[in-house]
Formats: structure tokens, sequence, C-alpha cells
């Protein structure tokens, strides 16, 4: 039985129709029916988590694997507030998330009602649209509500992909269970054929075409955005760099060869197609604000313009595989005037990143440990790997050899763990690994208090004492807050929280232990998840990580 809440009935029969199969619910009174709706559909799945924080990035994680809209469900008031950091990260990485929240009936907001405050539009810009469902009393406000939810989950992959809100006010009594079957609702479709070459400016083909020194740079593209067989036949043209939240393989290693030449000229591209979203190295958003004589394109699913290069000179509005496609197409049998010196100087730098990388060899250290860990990882098949922000993810892109998921959207500590705790409870048969620092981790703990862990979950804990990040910014170190304020010098451990929850805990001080328990993180098994916490000296995390850049020459 069913809720006896048209609204509520018509926002679960429409969540199935349009394949909504997955939803993260947090609790509460007044989401109650709402709850109980997704719960006893059987086309749709719960998965509980308290901490709304917390499972705004349960969801996101969960979005982030499957490659479909999932939701997440709170309860009115401040509960709504909590999930702004996810869904920011969801806006800027195009996650098609669902939120929903329950609400006070109209007349009791702002009227010293418990938990009511302003709910329609609280996410403000970081949703693709928001609507406010009507509690249906004749057959034109159903037709309402019914257009209202179309339109919402309609917008979760209208040119691109992203987050939308549905507030859903619902007036008391809350718990009456007597429908016996959700209504047969309408559900309108959207078809976005793709017009042939309409995405491709010709300006763009005719100036590839004419370049000598065609680049193709990619920021975080989602799995399915962008594969590196995608970029087979621009890359014998161009030079193509990428980081491990891209592609995952090929020019990885360009922040490297770009510390060694600094502004060298026979290096800097002429052309530039720039694919996906946010990249992680400052210094290559640096370097290309220095090309003044490059024109640089732009690829966007939505048009959105961003010019990260400050000199952006067009914007071509699709998705990246298929602008890669129609670029070639429009080349045909043109003969490409790049001049293959460019293209053969880039890939022997590149070529000696890599060498670089495996003569390096890092005393112990957080460089040493995410080493250990991708070389005994391989190329990562059949799992999933999340890297935490800061010094986790630039230690990735040196060492991970495969795509690594990373919250670069809007690039806080906050929700990497919960974003990969998330991705393990719709993934049982992929092991599922997060490596991750200490701020993030300790921020996130709540992620670990969750009934649905199982033991695909391993998490490798690179534990300095503080934000080791911090020691990278040359300055900072003058000022009296640096270690205590800013960098929240601490001496905690993960021992306790792991006891609480149930997790299978190891912990290494030398390089022998980190060796030792990185096998055993990697290949013991658990019906629970798996925590490895290393713990270094963060002086010693910079002098590493420094050297390692210092000692590479072109």
């Amino acid at each position: 039985m069913y809720s006896d809440k048209d609204n509520v009935n018509i926002l679960t029969s429409l969540l199935k129709e349009h394949g909504v199969m997955y939803a993260v619910v947090c609790p509460g009174s007044r989401n109650s029916p709402i709850v109980h709706n997704l719960h006893v559909c059987p086309d749709i799945t719960c998965y509980p988590v308290t901490d709304e924080r917390s499972a705004g990035f349960y969801a996101l994680g969960m979005s982030q694997s499957l490659h479909s809209p999932v939701a997440v469900c709170v309860t009115s008031g401040t509960a709504l507030l909590n999930l702004a950091p996810a869904v920011a990260e969801a806006y800027y990485q195009h996650v098609p998330l669902v939120v929903i929240s329950a609400d006070r009936p109209l007349q009791w907001i702002d009227q010293l009602d418990g938990q009511t405050m302003p709910q329609p539009d609280a996410l403000g810009r970081f949703v693709r649209k928001s609507v406010t469902l009507p509690e249906p009393c004749d057959d034109e406000t159903r037709w309402y509500c019914n257009r209202l939810v179309n339109e919402a989950l309609l917008e979760t992959h209208h040119h691109g992909y992203g987050p939308v809100h549905i507030n859903v006010p619902i007036s008391e009594p809350l718990f009456n269970y007597d429908t016996p079957a959700l209504p047969e609702e309408r559900s309108i479709c959207l078809l976005n054929p793709r017009c042939y070459r309409s995405l491709l400016s010709a300006e763009c083909a005719g100036q590839f075409l004419v370049s000598k020194r065609p680049m193709v740079i990619i920021g975080q593209v989602s799995t399915e955005g962008l594969m590196p067989e995608d970029l087979y036949s621009i890359s014998l043209f161009a030079v193509v760099l990428n980081e491990a939240l891209s592609v995952g393989k090929g020019g990885e290693h360009f922040d490297e060869v770009l510390y060694a030449i600094g502004d060298h000229p026979d290096y800097q591209p002429d052309f530039v197609l720039y694919l996906g979203d946010t990249m992680v190295s400052k210094r290559v958003k640096h370097w290309m604000r220095s090309l003044k004589d490059a024109h640089i394109w732009a690829v966007s699913e939505d048009g959105t313009i961003h010019d990260t290069s400050m000199q952006l000179y067009g914007v071509i509005e699709g998705h990246p595989a298929d602008v890669i496609e129609d670029l070639m197409d429009a080349v045909g049998d043109k003969s490409i005037q790049s001049t293959q010196e460019f293209k053969a100087r880039w890939d022997k730098a590149l070529q000696k990143a890599s060498g670089h990388i495996e003569r390096y060899q890092p005393d112990y250290s957080q460089m040493a440990a995410v080493r250990c860990f991708e070389e005994l990882l391989g190329s990562a098949e059949d799992c999933y790997v999340h890297y935490a922000n800061s010094t986790a993810i630039r230690l990735a892109n040196i060492y991970a050899n495969h795509y690594v998921c990373c919250n670069r959207g809007v690039n806080g500590i906050d929700g990497s763990l919960s974003t990969a705790a998330g991705c393990s409870v719709v993934n049982d048969e992929f092991e599922v690994y997060c490596v991750i620092g200490d701020l993030s981790f300790f921020y996130d703990q709540n992620a670990l208090w969750n009934q649905n862990l199982h033991g695909n979950f391993r998490i490798l804990l690179l534990n300095n004492g503080k934000g080791g990040i911090f020691n990278m910014l040359n300055g900072l170190e003058k000022s009296p807050a640096c270690d205590k304020l800013v960098s929240a010098e601490h001496h905690t451990t993960a021992e306790g929280i792991c006891l609480q929850n149930n997790i299978v805990y190891l912990k290494a001080h030398d390089m022998t232990e980190m060796q030792q328990g990185m096998d055993t993180l990697l290949y013991m098994e658990s019906e629970r998840p798996v925590l490895l916490e290393v713990f270094t000296d963060v002086a010693e995390d910079e002098r590493v990580f420094r050297e390692y850049f210092r000692s590479f020459r072109i």
C-alpha cells in the first residue's frame, strides 16, 4: 500500500517511469510518506544514510558509477541545506542527482512552526531545475503536478547532465498508507537528435587544418564522457594532454614537463581544443593563459562558456566524442599541415617524464604509499578508484595508470569518503578504493556509519597530522596561524572510528609496515570494509614531493 498523498504518488510513479532505480533516504517525519513510497515500490532500491551531508555525496558516488539519475530524499527544514555541498559538486561534475525535499505547507512557512523555512530555490543556481509540487485537489492541479515532475526529471539529462530539486509540501496527517497502487502517470519524453556536423564550426576545422602545433587538453570527464579510443584519430596529428581524472592514460605527465620547460616557445601550441571540465594542475592553467598566439576552442555539452585560458576563441556545443568525430570528418582526406616535429618533441618529453617516475624512488612518505598502492593495483580493471582532493589527487596524477574518480567540481575536502562509499554500495561485484588525506577523512567520518557497507570498500588513509598541502604554499609558513589554524594540525587516528563502525583497521609507520599493510588492504578476504592508515611526517612528505619535481630534466 502507498501513501494517500497525491503529489507523493505522482512523484513516485514518475521516478519509476524515468528510470530512477536507486534512492538515498534520510530520517524524518515530514518526508516519511515519500520514504515509505520509495521503500514499497518494487522498482526502487533504498539506502538509508542519517547524515544528510554524507547522504548527498553517497548519491553522487552512486550516480557517477551507474551513469543514471539517483534520488536523495530529506525531510523539511535545514536538512535540505546540508545537501548543498554535494549538489554543488554534482552541478560542476554534471552528475544527475534528483534532490527530493519534503516541506511544510506554504501557509506555515516563517510562522515559527517546527522545521519551516523557505525551501523553493534553496539550492540556488546549483540545480538545473527547481520545482515545488502542489498538493493536488482536482484534475488540473494533478496535471500541473505531473508536468512539474516531468520537467524536473527531464532536465537531469537535457544538454548534458546535472542535479535538479523537487520540493514536496505535505500536509498532515502524514501516516495514512491506504492507496493500493501508484497512478499511471504520463511520462513526457525528450529527444535530442544530433545534427550531422552541426556541432562543429567550419572556422574551427579550418584553423585545425592549417595549424602547425595543434594540441588537445582534456579536463575531468565521466567514464562515459570520453574513452581513449575516441582520441585515436586526432592523436595521430595533435599532442594530447590529460590527467588521471579525464581519460586516465596517455599524456597525463604533462605537469612534470611544464615544470621543466617553463615558457619555452618550442613547446607552445598554435591551436588548442579543450575538452571536459576542471583540471587539477594549476601549472597548466597558468601556461594556457600565456599562449597569446594560439586559437583556443572549448567543447561544452550545454554551450556554457568556460574561459579558463582567459583568451577563448570559441565554444563548440556538443558531446566531446561527437565533436572529435565531427572534427575529423570535416578534415576528411585533407592534408594536415601540423609539423611532426612539434608532436615528436612533446612525445619525447612525456616519455622522459614517465621514465623519471619509474626511476625516482621516494623515501617513506605519502608519495611512497601511493606509488606502492598503484603498483599493486596495476591497471585497476574491474574496480573503482576514488581519490580525495589536495595532495591525494596530485599523487594520483603522478602514479595512476587508469581513470580515477575525484570531487574536482568544487574541489572541496568534504564528501570524498561518502562519494566512494556510495559507489561501493551499488557495486557489490567490484572493489572500490578510496585514497584520502587525514582532514578529508575525519571531516567525513560519518560515511562509515552506514549499514550497507561491505568488504568491497577499501580505504588508504594518508595521515601526516595536518593539511599537508598548505606546506606547499610558499609564504604561508611566515604566519603564526599556519599550523594550528590554517593547516589544522592534530594528533587524531582512525583506530577508534574503525572500531565503532566495525571496520578492519591496519596501520603503518615505516616502509616495511606500509608494504605489508598494502598487501593486506588489497588482497585480504573480508566481509567488512578495510582501512590502512599510513602515518608520515609532513616535512618529509613535502621534501620528497619537491625533490621529485626538482630532479626532473628534459
